[in-house]
């Protein structure tokens, strides 16, 4: 019986998979210190929490997701050059206008953010190509729920309370946006993803993907207790003016 280890490609832990990882990591680090150098101590540990959250959130949003969409709209290769285009991730048809061009990190080249959508697309390889769904995506978690993510933050700090009903608002977002993105695969049998193996299931396609779903829901947990909260004061309050 092959071991686990021998069902591994043996690509999975080269050098740029574990750039790849450390990147997220470096990520939730500074979203972690942007806490320690914004927040004040009293601030409940909860907000806290979905301060870092929603800070590491913004910062995956504009750095390796804008690095996608850059990618989609500005790297490229002719068709005409690749000697089997069907082993390329699909390009949709017309795309920006031209049949004749392959799109997306595939044709970055070099550049370590293709890389690094490269080796996400070993488990979904619509992140390798331009899809259009996938795209459509992208294109609104980068230019509304960024920043909105970045204002969140802000309110959290300011110690706002209607940080409530804008972590409503993207939590919804980031719960649509997963499930749009899955849906399709889950109509055809999984086409695009490779489920081979634990890293690319578990590791990849589950966990990295889950965040995006238990801590929205935490998100709006936390949100709709706080609001509750506040009418419950405001019922006991009035209820206290009518007894005078």
């Amino acid at each position: 019986m092959a071991s686990y280890k021998d069902t591994l490609p043996p690509d999975l832990f080269d050098q740029t998979t574990l750039v790849s990882l450390a990147s997220t990591l470096a990520i939730l680090a500074t979203a972690y210190a942007l806490s320690l150098s914004t927040l004040d101590r009293a601030t409940p540990a909860s907000y806290r929490f979905l301060f870092i959250w929603h800070a590491f959130d913004a910062l995956i949003h504009f750095i390796l997701e804008g690095s996608f969409l850059y990618h989609c709209f500005f790297s490229w290769i002719p068709l005409s050059s690749v000697s089997n285009p069907h082993a390329l991730a699909p390009t949709a048809h017309n795309f920006l206008g031209f049949t004749n061009r392959a799109y997306g990190p595939q044709a970055g080249g070099d550049n370590p953010f293709a890389q690094l959508w490269m080796v996400y697309a070993k488990a979904d390889r619509r992140w390798a190509g331009a899809d259009l769904s996938v795209i459509s995506l992208e294109l609104l978690t980068v230019f509304v729920a960024g920043p909105l993510a970045c204002y969140i933050c802000y309110c959290i700090a300011k110690k706002d309370p209607r940080t409530n009903i804008w972590m409503i608002v993207i939590a919804t977002m980031e719960l649509y946006g997963g499930f749009i993105t899955f849906c399709p695969e889950w109509l055809t049998a999984n086409y695009n993803l490779d489920t081979s193996n634990f890293m690319y299931l578990w590791v990849y396609l589950v966990f990295f993907n889950m965040l995006w779903v238990f801590i929205p829901l935490y998100a709006i947990w936390v949100a709709v207790k706080d609001i509750d909260s506040a009418f419950a004061a405001r019922d006991k309050a009035m209820a206290g003016r009518k007894t005078k």
